[in-house]
């Protein structure tokens, strides 16, 4: 229709920030944010019903004059490889608010407000295809996540919201730096799909494959530059972890897959290896220190370093089921690592405590509680039917395809996995009642179960029926993998 499917996307939480200004009655204020972002899951739905999988062309795309002096524009547009994630940056909008009716009872307008604002520049990273515009909306989503995690989180709140903010900024200006130097060789342009298009000398890529390493290893987060992430789950509110594990992380693989591999295609190839190491690292290291926590949330925010890890090996594996399992791992670890915080969200909030030693019994005192907690906990381990199953198996298969050994570190992390979880699980839902907690227990109410519904749904049916997911992002990825192995022979 000729719309600006794009902008309505992206500038809708915007105009409901706006509008939520000038509301009184934290009632209000919650309900418009939820119509919002009902809304803006709406128009997503639309582009997703809409969307062209027979091309890797950039859809939807939209394109005007910013800073012509330099060359910047206003240019919008998504492939298969980012349109899965405006989705999910929209489902989760819904749930993070549906979560925080209750949870968030002081200054509920000044949250909503950053919730919105959060959503909207979130958007903004997967649609931009200006680079300076990526960069506009990359750095300034550390303002909200800063806030909410500063204001509304834990006691530690300040040590935490200060740890992200100064980790997540030194990657930023490494990748500041980075855009500089990739503008002056690239034909003094911001245009992604332009840039792209150059072939820059190894010795460049290598200096930016480095320079964007690092900010992009920041946001997954790697090992070792992973240690801000315990502390900013911990403190976060429940909608604050589920952004951070559901989109957040997302930023710094989708990074790799926007500019590393097809701007710099020789730096990724010959450095795959490299990152192959880091991403097994990762898996097993991360899930060693789940193992190791006794406090509930840690435990999931550990296992979402472990988990990322598959994420990293399948891209850098560098070929395509790797690459296919890596993407959609990556919405499958923001269904089901959001959804575990949620539900760490909806049990602290009854309890409040988050050890695991507390709990026991909850299988009796809230049988509906449990059963979605079992499905979520099992699709975390990639039991089949699951939708982390059939993400792990394009990239278990995809990495022993690259390097035996890095396949087999991987699959001794999904044993890992395996352990912590059944652990976690049989301790609070199967284990004995505990006095202190058991008279403490309600069932999840109708709004907990409107927020679970949508990625229960999507657990099962991605495990059952991937292909319409596959289908979504097999076009692009095959056009991104030529142009890898078209230009990347090495130095």
């Amino acid at each position: 229709m000729g719309l600006p499917l794009l902008s309505f996307i992206i500038f809708t939480p915007v105009a409901g920030a706006a509008v939520l200004m000038f509301l009184r009655g934290d009632d209000a204020v919650r309900w418009t944010a939820l119509g919002v972002t009902i809304l803006d899951l709406a128009l997503c739905i639309a582009m997703l019903a809409g969307f062209d999988t027979t091309t890797h062309e950039m859809q939807f795309t939209e394109k005007r004059p910013w800073v012509p002096a330099l060359g910047i524009t206003y240019a919008l547009g998504i492939d298969g490889i980012s349109a899965l994630f405006v989705f999910l940056t929209a489902l989760l909008g819904s749930i993070c608010v549906l979560a925080s009716w209750v949870a968030i009872d002081r200054k509920v307008k000044a949250f909503m407000v950053s919730l919105l604002s959060m959503q909207a520049l979130m958007l903004g990273v997967f649609c931009a295809l200006d680079l300076f515009l990526f960069y506009v909306f990359w750095e300034a989503m550390l303002i909200p996540m800063y806030l909410i995690i500063g204001v509304w989180g834990g006691e530690g709140r300040i040590y935490a919201a200060f740890k992200f903010f100064l980790y997540t900024l030194a990657g930023s200006l490494l990748f500041l730096i980075g855009v500089i130097v990739l503008y002056f060789n690239g034909g003094e342009t911001f245009d992604i799909l332009a840039l792209t298009a150059q072939d820059l000398p190894f010795p460049v890529q290598s200096w930016l494959f480095f320079a964007f390493l690092i900010a992009f290893a920041v946001k997954v987060p790697m090992v070792p530059v992973h240690t801000w992430l315990p502390d900013a789950h911990v403190q976060a509110p429940t909608a604050g972890s589920i952004i951070l594990a559901g989109v957040l992380l997302k930023m710094g693989a989708y990074g790799f897959l926007r500019f590393s591999l097809p701007m710099l295609p020789e730096a990724s190839v010959y450095y795959s290896t490299l990152l192959l190491s880091l991403s097994a690292l990762a898996i097993v290291y991360g899930g060693l220190l789940a193992l190791a926590q006794d406090d509930l949330k840690k435990l999931v925010a550990y296992s979402s370093i472990s988990h990322m890890g598959f994420v990293t090996m399948g891209i850098f594996a560098l070929n395509l089921r790797g690459l296919q399992g890596g993407i959609l791992q990556m919405f499958n670890h923001g269904v089901t690592t959001g959804a575990l915080f949620l539900f760490v969200g909806l049990i602290y909030e009854r309890t409040h405590t988050r050890s695991i030693a507390d709990y026991g019994g909850l299988m009796k005192a809230a049988p509906v509680y449990t059963a979605f907690l079992a499905l979520f906990t099992l699709s975390s381990m990639a039991l089949p039917g699951t939708n982390s199953f059939i993400g792990e198996l394009l990239v278990l298969s995809g990495g022993f395809a690259a390097n035996l050994a890095i396949g087999a570190a991987a699959v001794l992390g999904a044993l890992l996995g395996a352990a912590y979880l059944l652990g976690m699980y049989r301790k609070v839902a199967l284990g004995a009642a505990s006095v202190g907690v058991r008279f403490k227990i309600r069932d999840v109410n109708a709004r907990e179960l409107a927020a679970t519904l949508p990625l229960a749904v999507l657990v099962l049916w991605v495990g059952l029926y991937p292909k319409p997911f596959l289908g979504i992002i097999d076009v692009s990825v095959k056009h991104l993998l030529a142009q890898v192995h078209d230009k990347g022979s090495g130095p």
